[in-house]
């Protein structure tokens, strides 16, 4: 290519080719086709003529393409930058002369022509030396001798390698570039990206590790600044909560609205603090006006949460889904039960609960934790109780360890609940499936009922009579006719008043033939997703087998040394085992247990009745981190 030089100017000539001979030869890692071309310039030019520029842009005067951001010339522009870290642009006006899409790269000569006039612009001095990168699963010897074949006066060193790419160095005539390069791009050869490194490598590293010992030693010197610090960590932490309160007193007085001598604020108050706000305004020259929230302006009440010391620790579950609307239902007085026990029977095991209740009873006592922090201890003690309990009725103490422990040592006696338990996971996995479903049965009725009450609220009797009471009416009607109570002359009656009850509710806001397809399709949907609801709970089944059948299977594995007699040896591989094998059982419990108790919350309970979508209610309060505050009243 030859160039001629302007002042803040370039101009390339780019000279098209023609394909002397063109061979596939083979397929390269990326997906495209390694080429044997052989090519020849010829006169036929485009010129380039690149200016300096803050932008970047792209002319193509006289030309039936359209410039744009895939053009190669733009693409091989930002390369250069990228590369080289220039913080620069370029007007590029190419003056197309080859014929379009014809096999003389014409974009790819004035994508290389754009490199070319860019490196004479601005000086970048880039040569055909350059660091390289090899795959590592490249045969470094055959690319070497790939590379000597194709050119001759060419070589490249290895200057290191990992597990990933061989780190090589490349120097050849700048005449046998295109052909090196070609040669090794089978082997998946890429060039690396030196920009911003000026310099040899050995001045490169040099600074490099001075600028890693520099960080060191900073980072030593922050550590004994902040260890001299240490005497007064206290007040540190006095600090830090004294600057948050302030920070959130000063964030509200920010949002006030008023004058140099008179102050408006609004704001929403709960219900049973409204007498302590009169007391506390009655002392100063003000006037106030407290008035309930029109239905209007529900969508922008925020919520609180009331709940006693029993539901107080789902608020944890509540605000991981979300907050109920305001003047709908709080769901933690009726999903607490529900939680608890599910979470019981899907763990039931006595020593597990008693792991749990003591680590929440720990941190209770000596952590002190607030909030989240709080609440997820206090559900962790309910939880860790009822599977306590739950375990008595399934016999399970780290699951069978007692008895195992017992044979281990060569004795076979019953130990009462431990051997003969009311309900063994292993033998009564069907009763205990049937009362799981019965128990989902429960919940999703418990969580109709409560929506029915919600839109009789609302004035929407008719709702509430044809969608949750029809279903009611249904159940109850067959649960009649199973036990052959309210029949007339073998007919179920109250059967019968539920399906005509669907048959009505089901299409009365239809017309016509919809009435018809309306009737089928509440029944269609009524009946499988009952189904598919009462069927999940069967998790409650699955996961108390599982961690039954795991801990069995530990303590077997943990017994079996000692299957010959008891040693010192075996009854050690017996204690890691088991600990290390309960430990994984019990962790992975508490967190699949948990997952599963709050999906069965979640979708199937609160899919019957919920609606969320509230916001939360956060005073201005004094909230800090490190220091507990007794009395607010200073």
């Amino acid at each position: 290519m030859e160039r001629r030089e302007r002042r803040n100017a370039v101009t390339v000539l780019a000279p098209a080719k023609l394909n002397l001979a063109l061979d596939v030869v083979g397929l390269l890692p990326n997906g495209y086709h390694a080429l044997d071309m052989t090519m020849q310039t010829i006169t036929l030019y485009e010129r380039v003529v690149l200016r300096r520029s803050a932008g970047l842009s792209l002319q193509l005067p006289g030309s039936p393409v359209q410039p744009n951001d895939k053009n190669t010339a733009i693409k091989a522009a930002l390369a250069f930058f990228h590369y080289t870290g220039l913080l620069a642009g370029v007007d590029i006006i190419i003056h197309k002369n080859t014929p379009v899409r014809a096999g003389m790269a014409g974009g790819s000569a004035d994508a290389a022509a754009v490199l070319v006039g860019l490196n004479a612009l601005y000086g970048a001095k880039l040569s055909m030396s350059e660091l390289c990168m090899l795959p590592a699963a490249a045969d470094f010897a055959e690319a070497q001798e790939t590379l000597e074949e194709a050119a001759p006066e060419s070589q490249m060193y290895e200057i290191s390698a990992d597990r990933e790419q061989h780190y090589v160095l490349l120097i050849c005539m700048k005449d046998e570039l295109t052909e090196a390069l070609a040669a090794l791009r089978t082997f998946g050869f890429t060039l690396a990206n030196l920009g911003g490194t000026p310099g040899t490598a050995k001045q490169n590293i040099d600074s490099a590790q001075q600028q890693i010992a520099d960080v060191i030693r900073k980072r030593e010197q922050a550590e004994a600044d902040i260890a001299a610090f240490a005497p007064h960590r206290d007040a540190f932490k006095l600090c830090i909560d004294r600057a948050s309160v302030r920070l959130g007193r000063a964030e509200a007085e920010e949002r006030l609205v008023g004058t140099e001598s008179v102050v408006c604020m609004r704001g929403w108050l709960t219900a049973p603090e409204e007498e302590k706000l009169t007391a506390v305004l009655a002392k100063y020259d003000c006037a106030w006006d407290l008035a309930d929230p029109t239905e209007d302006e529900y969508p922008e009440v925020p919520v609180k949460l009331k709940n006693n010391k029993f539901t107080e620790p789902l608020n944890m579950v509540t605000n991981m889904y979300s907050l109920p609307a305001y003047g709908t239902v709080d769901p933690n007085p009726l999903m607490a039960p529900f939680f608890i026990l599910f979470y019981g029977i899907m763990m039931a095991d006595m020593g597990y609960g008693l792991v749990m209740v003591l680590a929440a009873l720990i941190a209770l006592g000596k952590m002190k934790p607030k909030r989240g922090s709080k609440y997820f201890c206090e559900l962790l003690l309910a939880c860790g109780v009822s599977t306590f309990l739950l375990g008595i009725v399934t016999g399970g103490f780290f699951g069978n360890a007692v008895p195992t422990i017992v044979k281990m040592f060569g004795h076979d006696v019953q130990l009462g609940i431990l051997t003969s338990p009311l309900l063994d996971p292993l033998k009564d996995t069907t009763t205990i499936l049937i009362g799981a479903m019965v128990l989902g049965f429960i919940q999703l009725v418990t969580g109709m009922i409560v929506n029915m009450v919600m839109e009789c609220r609302q004035g929407k009797v008719g709702d509430a009579i044809f969608n949750e009471g029809t279903w009611l009416v249904l159940f109850a009607g067959l649960a009649l006719y199973v036990l052959k109570i309210g029949n007339i002359a073998g007919v179920p009656v109250v059967l019968c008043i539920g399906g005509l009850m669907l048959l009505y509710g089901s299409g009365r806001e239809a017309k016509g033939f919809g009435k018809v397809t309306a009737v089928f399709g509440a029944l269609y949907n009524g009946l499988t997703g009952w189904f598919g609801d009462i069927l999940s709970y069967s998790r409650l089944m699955a996961l108390m087998l599982a961690g039954s059948v795991i801990a069995q299977v530990f303590n077997t594995l943990a017994a079996m040394p000692s299957s010959g007699g008891v040693t010192v040896v075996s009854m050690l591989v017996f204690i890691l085992i088991f600990l290390v094998g309960h430990a994984l059982n019990f962790g992975l419990n508490l967190l699949g247990c948990f997952v599963h108790d709050l999906r069965l919350q979640c979708l199937e309970f609160f899919g019957k009745f919920y609606v969320d979508g509230g916001k939360p209610f956060s005073p201005l309060e004094i909230n800090t981190r490190y220091v507990d505050v007794e009395n607010h009243n200073f």
